[in-house]
């Protein structure tokens, strides 16, 4: 038994490195347990509730970031991307789509009108894809223009005005749109809900499928990945289209919660969401990470944010202990890589 002990601690095996991949569970709970103990009715069932609903918007938008990390890329565009989403859902559900040619005015069922924003934040996530992939444009290049560009368009919608009261007509079939942001489902939030499925959807794509393997190999190695006839560029196209695509979720689940869209809905959520991305353990050179990491990183600034605003903390301390703690998560992350790569060399030499 001792031998074995010794051969595992030769191999890297140490009660530190287990504890240091278990950080962000870890960090959860203890979060948790501070708050517990110095924010009044902070374990509420009205409060992990409401918890849980900010950290599901969070963890939808993480995980989708999560793809385009893990691949070797990143996204400053889904703020944006949600904002102009909850503008177009918004703008569908007031004004309609007018069609000039025919002089008529389409109203969607809300069904089809989430359809229809969700595929518009696809194809916005696609182009960012195209941008990278055939124009060869930086990914942060790229993406910073599309947070621009898709943030103007949103100001441009309603000429910078909110489009309010966004229930619907019961006369023109789209009411309901309330339920995707306040609605529950066996006691849980829809969204919640929503967030779960998608993912369980993106965890089993992960780990499970062939195009799960080639993120992981095309963000480790892309060199490596073109030469084993991976198609990268494809395989980058569909991690900007999950991202577009999780971002137009975000954003009418924030239009449908506050039941009205403003063009600047989802500012600097796409630090929000790489934040939880790296406090879950994903690594922002690509190749490692996992989408369960980013939900609890998500869960642990939901955590921390709602528990700061309880103890009573000013909104400008907020902003800074945020960063402290994605500053200290990438610290540890770094730490954790040398750890294990000098364990590698190690088995590796007493090998040879």
């Amino acid at each position: 038994m001792a031998r074995e002990l010794k051969n595992r601690s030769g191999s890297g095996f140490s009660i530190g490195m287990v504890l240091l991949k278990m950080r962000t569970l870890i960090a959860f709970f203890a979060v948790l347990v501070v708050f517990s103990f110095i924010a009044p009715n902070f374990l509420s069932i009205t409060n992990l509730i409401s918890m849980a609903k900010h950290s599901a918007i969070w963890a939808i938008l993480a995980m989708g970031m999560t793809y385009v990390i893990i691949g070797g890329g990143i996204d400053l565009s889904v703020g944006s991307i949600a904002g102009l989403c909850g503008m177009l859902a918004g703008g569908l559900i007031i004004e309609g789509l007018r069609l000039q040619i025919f002089g008529i005015v389409v109203y969607f069922h809300t069904p089809l009108l989430i359809l229809i924003v969700l595929l518009i934040g696809a194809v916005l996530g696609s182009v960012n894809g195209l941008l990278i992939t055939k124009l060869k444009v930086a990914p942060f290049i790229a993406t910073l223009g599309m947070l621009y560009m898709a943030r103007g368009f949103a100001m441009l919608r309603s000429g910078g005005k909110t489009f309010p009261n966004l229930v619907g007509n019961p006369e023109l079939g789209n009411t309901g749109f309330p339920l995707l942001g306040a609605g529950k489902f066996i006691g849980l939030p829809v969204v919640v809900w929503l967030a779960i499925i998608i993912a369980i959807i993106a965890a089993y794509v992960s780990k499970k499928t062939p195009m799960g393997r080639y993120v992981y190999a095309v963000g480790g190695n892309e060199d490596a990945a073109v030469l084993s006839g991976i198609r990268v560029n494809r395989i980058k196209m569909g991690t900007y289209i999950f991202s577009g695509f999780t971002a137009a979720l975000t954003g009418l689940v924030l239009a449908s919660q506050l039941v009205a869209s403003h063009p600047a809905t989802g500012e600097s959520y796409e630090l929000t969401a790489i934040a939880a991305v790296v406090l879950g353990g994903t690594s922002l050179n690509g190749g490692r990470g996992t989408i369960t990491g980013s939900i609890i990183g998500a869960c642990i600034l939901g955590v921390l944010n709602d528990g700061l605003v309880m103890v009573g903390v000013s909104s400008f301390w907020q902003t800074a202990i945020k960063g402290m703690v994605v500053i200290l998560a990438v610290v540890i992350d770094q730490y954790q890589l040398k750890k294990q790569n000098e364990a590698a060399l190690k088995e590796q030499s007493t090998a040879a």
